[in-house]
């Protein structure tokens, strides 16, 4: 995500050889048994989708074998369709599924990388895919595809990128939808999803008096995320909570860096706290003092935050779900 810990990084430069690359795929199997993209069947004949680059990728037929980011992953799984690998967090290290992987099966995807910049370009030519599905907190630059590989990856198959920033929630679920639809996914479960996202929205409404404060902890540094960045913080205003929006902003726009020292900066009657792995924990941050003494965290009134939820209505229904049983257990402070 390009959040408090991961965004702005910037991309090592240089680029994989193609060729060197597809010789040694030549040399290896041949990706196995060919995986169907849905639990459904795409319509026969040609395929095309427009992504949010303006960009309208054409297949003969719909693509079954499907590369993608886990965030990317984690929403189209929701949809009904199976990826065969995947790139990005998605196995946390005693082997078991990294949130950000949502309900994908890891034991039934390949893995191609599990970190920044990790991403085996060998593995992902052997797979022979059809089509690579990934994010985009920049227009143009597909999340977690590293810039030193990127012109090879992209030779290999088309690529479908999908804008998060300054976008609601709601329009990228849409956006995973009509291509989930589009594969030929049977969108099993998908309107009882859709009823109980829509429930938990309509909720959040009695919590506008609130003040909540959007939070990640690293280290050295103390996060304020910057709300019309986000999709699901545009979402959570749009439903009418109350999300303290930081003074000013580091370059990029996507949230204010402070020191620990300066963790008191911002009034809130909520904190909520990214829990993704590379951000510390409540108990870590509790041992930073001035963060401590934060009244909200006095109060109890500390929560987490799915900062990388699945776009999808299964995704959206748990994470607002959760969020709306702990705001019911809070109180304006002052």
């Amino acid at each position: 995500m390009s959040g408090p810990v991961m965004a702005r990084r910037g991309f090592l430069a240089g680029a994989a050889g193609l060729a060197a690359a597809l010789t040694l795929a030549a040399c290896g199997d041949d990706g196995g048994t060919a995986a169907p993209a849905a639990s459904g069947s795409a319509a026969a004949g040609a395929w095309s989708f427009t992504d949010d680059r303006g960009k309208k990728v054409e297949r003969p037929q719909p693509p079954a074998r499907i590369v993608a980011q886990v965030g990317s992953a984690a929403a189209l799984w929701d949809f009904g369709v199976r990826p065969i690998a995947v790139f990005g967090p998605h196995r946390l290290a005693d082997g078991s599924r990294d949130p950000q992987v949502g309900n994908v099966d890891i034991t039934k995807v390949e893995g191609l990388g599990n970190v920044w910049d990790e991403f085996n370009v060998e593995k992902y030519i052997s797979l022979q895919p059809d089509l690579l599905v990934s994010s985009m907190y920049e227009k143009g630059t597909l999340w977690y595809v590293p810039e030193k590989s990127k012109d090879t990856i992209e030779q290999v198959a088309p690529t479908v990128g999908v804008m998060l920033t300054g976008r609601s929630a709601l329009d990228v679920i849409g956006t995973y939808e009509r291509l989930a639809q589009s594969l030929g996914a049977s969108m099993e479960g998908v309107p009882a999803a859709r009823a109980r996202m829509e429930a938990a929205t309509e909720e959040l409404a009695q919590f506008k008096d609130l003040r909540i404060l959007m939070v990640s902890g690293g280290a050295d540094a103390f996060w304020i995320v910057n709300p019309p960045e986000y999709p699901d913080i545009v979402h959570l205003v749009d439903a009418g909570l109350t999300v303290v929006k930081p003074d000013k902003v580091d370059e990029g726009g996507f949230f204010q860096t402070l020191s620990w020292e300066n963790a008191d900066a911002y009034d809130a009657d909520v904190i909520l706290y990214d829990t993704r792995t590379q951000a510390l924990t409540p108990e870590e941050m509790m041992k930073k003092p001035t963060f401590a003494k934060l009244p909200a965290v006095e109060a109890g009134q500390l929560y987490p935050w799915s900062a990388e939820a699945p776009f999808s209505y299964h995704g959206y229904a748990d994470f607002l779900e959760k969020l709306v049983a702990n705001l019911k257990k809070a109180q304006p402070l002052q």
